[in-house]
């Protein structure tokens, strides 16, 4: 085994493998770019190298400055984690020349699998099932036009270079292919240089379900069972689990069987995963699931498969890397049940665009059934510069369901701010019946969005929201807590408490008072109730600087308190009624000395040919009266003024 390993990569896979490998006692060396100087895989691995600007293409992408720094801290071997140089052959190539262990397969063998064309006939020549369609050379419009007609709508034009769902477009009808095969090739061009396509039969109903293989130098492959991926947005997972859903032993042996002669048809060594599209318009059938293609290393969602059989996947790939055999296929075992969700720094209700910045809050729930895969911690900088996901969270359980329930809880407890993040997306998707049920398919997402989205709730009502956690929070510490404090918290002798909240820049004055049973809270004259003993919107509650910000399902509410003595101004203006604009006194329904209820009318005016009733803000005696009938008054004049009952 070598002892010193370089981590061609950042983030929280570059954090996971530094954890197996010092668990290994192998050295490890990080690489980062000048954005990521301060970042958790820097501080946590012995060394750490510089290798250039924030843009990717200019450090971690740039595969000479990765084996200088390699050369420099004489690291024996490098992992390139996933994405970056991971499917690279060439960079997989340099290392060997370098004499420089690479954790990963031949270049060879990324090489026959980088192309989707390519890929397809080897599988074919392999006996594995290959999705209906058209992997010729021929790449004019007449001959793709009739390739489609033979498959038959719809079809999907796919780049043969492609990944992640870039150059990838469907097609219902004839009269649409030109257009979108244009636009796919542009795209593909743009993303990988290459705008050659292939055309496919569209599966209808498609499941992702992929297998995770592993191959060593002694010619022996194994597979780790399979996972689902069907849960996508814009062909990006999710969430993924092991073992997938619906998935009988006959349909699993076929499956696994597949995969095995895919890799073994390349001379596969190392970790890869080979995925296949599956027929979910009914249930699972080994007849109708086609390998769709292989991807050659590591995958983000490998954790399920290390959930359910119990092994280092990491470590695994460090023992082959340095010559070892893989364990016999009859000692991987299945059990229980793994899932795992995605956590993107991402806001949902703005089109999922990025949400970036420094962590000012960081908690996610961890636990014997839940595992955190993060690059970061409190403090650190989500940068614009690259993949927004913030961390994976895995959990685990004796079946499908227990999986479900302790994800579902483990991302109703994140704790983020101030960036926004799509745990509480997440927490829908749990929550839909299908996904119950396990009847998702790749469409799930797209076909659901509206439901999984929840629209920003406007300023008054997240502003009694948190002045109701404040509430409750400060009830149940008595000895702290934001309503026990003495710093403008003003409670008169009927039991109504004021505070002034900013929301997103805007000022919410709350007043919370204890009728019956029931909590009531005005908020600029927005009325809201809650039950008592209704705990459910409970938020949890933390202070950020001179903020407080309130967690519930994975969303967050936040807001800004001033300090008291704007707080104390916000109060005295529950002391007096003005005229809200110009205008002229019809009546005067009080008298000083009168004791007055909040929202009696005490004053009615006439303004811009309209009358407008002026009630009181809150309980209390009529300690001055400055107007009469008949008297004109101008804007912001006071007319009652009230003082204190005893």
């Amino acid at each position: 085994m070598f002892t010193s390993l370089l981590i061609a990569n950042r983030g929280e896979i570059a954090c996971r493998i530094i954890d197996t490998a010092r668990q290994m006692g192998i050295r490890t060396i990080a690489v980062y770019s000048e954005a990521d100087a301060g970042a958790r895989h820097v501080r946590l691995a012995d060394e750490a190298v510089c290798i250039g600007p924030a843009a990717a293409s200019q450090s971690y992408l740039d595969g000479g400055k990765i084996l200088d720094a390699a050369r420099q801290s004489k690291a024996e071997a490098i992992h390139p984690g996933y994405g970056f140089l991971s499917e690279n052959p060439d960079f997989a190539e340099g290392c060997v020349k370098a004499g420089i262990v690479f954790v990963g397969p031949t270049a060879k063998s990324m090489r026959q699998m980088a192309l989707k064309d390519q890929a397809k006939l080897l599988m074919q020549n392999a006996n594995v099932p290959v999705t209906p369609g058209y992997h010729g050379e021929a790449q004019d419009e007449k001959t793709l036009l009739t390739e489609a007609a033979k498959i038959g709508y719809p079809v999907l034009i796919k780049a043969v270079a492609g990944g992640g769902g870039r150059g990838m477009r469907k097609v219902e009808q004839p009269e649409n292919f030109v257009a979108e095969l244009q636009s796919a090739r542009r795209e593909a061009l743009g993303a990988f240089g290459d705008d050659k396509v292939l055309v496919e039969k569209f599966i209808t109903n498609p499941r992702h379900i992929e297998v995770q293989v592993f191959g060593d130098s002694h010619g022996n492959v194994v597979h780790f069972f399979e996972r689902d991926c069907s849960v996508q947005r814009r062909h990006q997972k999710v969430i993924e689990e092991a073992p997938a859903p619906g998935m009988s032993d006959e349909m699993r042996a076929a499956m696994c069987d597949a995969a095995i002669r895919a890799a073994s048809a390349v001379s596969y060594e190392n970790a890869g995963t080979v995925e296949f599209i599956v027929d979910g318009s009914a249930p699972l059938d080994p007849s109708k699931f086609w390998f769709m293609e292989m991807n050659t290393r590591l995958q983000v969602e490998h954790p399920v498969s290390e959930a359910v059989t119990g092994f280092d996947l990491v470590k695994l790939q460090l023992e082959i890397a340095a010559g070892g055999k893989l364990p016999s296929q009859d000692s991987i075992k299945l059990s229980g049940h793994a899932m795992e969700a995605r956590l993107y720094a991402e806001q949902p209700a703005k089109g999922f665009l990025p949400s970036t910045g420094v962590l000012q809050h960081f908690s996610v729930k961890t636990g014997a059934d839940l595992r955190l895969d993060t690059g970061f911690v409190a403090g650190d900088m989500v940068s614009e510069h690259y993949d927004p996901m913030l961390a994976k969270i895995i959990a685990v359980g004796a079946d499908r369901a227990q999986a479900v329930r302790r994800l579902c809880a483990a991302l109703k407890s994140v704790q983020i701010w101030p960036i926004q993040t799509n745990a509480g997306f997440l927490v829908q998707i749990l929550r839909q019946p299908a996904f119950a049920d396990g009847l998702h398919d790749t469409g799930f997402i797209a076909a659901n969005l509206d439901d999984l989205i929840e629209p920003d709730a406007s300023p008054a009502s997240r502003a009694a929201h948190l002045a109701l956690a404040m509430y409750r929070h400060g009830a149940v510490k008595t000895s702290h807590g934001p309503w026990a404090r003495a710093d403008g918290w003003r409670v008169n002798q009927n039991s109504q408490i004021f505070r002034r909240l900013q929301i997103d820049g805007q000022n919410c004055d709350t007043r919370l008072q204890i009728i019956g049973g029931k909590i009531e809270i005005d908020v600029d004259g927005t009325q809201y109730s809650f039950d008592q003993e209704d705990h459910s919107l409970v938020l949890d509650l933390v202070q950020v600087e001179n903020q407080f910000v309130g967690f519930f399902n994975g969303l967050s509410q936040a807001c800004l308190v001033p300090d008291a003595e704007a707080d104390s101004a916000a109060m005295d203006a529950l002391d007096t009624i003005s005229a809200p604009m110009p205008g002229k006194i019809l009546e005067v329904r009080t008298e000083l000395g009168r004791e007055v209820v909040q929202g009696e009318v005490l004053v009615v005016m006439e303004a811009m040919k309209m009358e407008h009733a002026l009630a009181a803000p809150r309980d209390g005696v009529i300690g001055e009266l400055s107007c009469a009938a008949g008297d004109q008054v101008k804007e912001n004049t006071i007319l009652v003024a009230l003082t204190r009952t005893e």
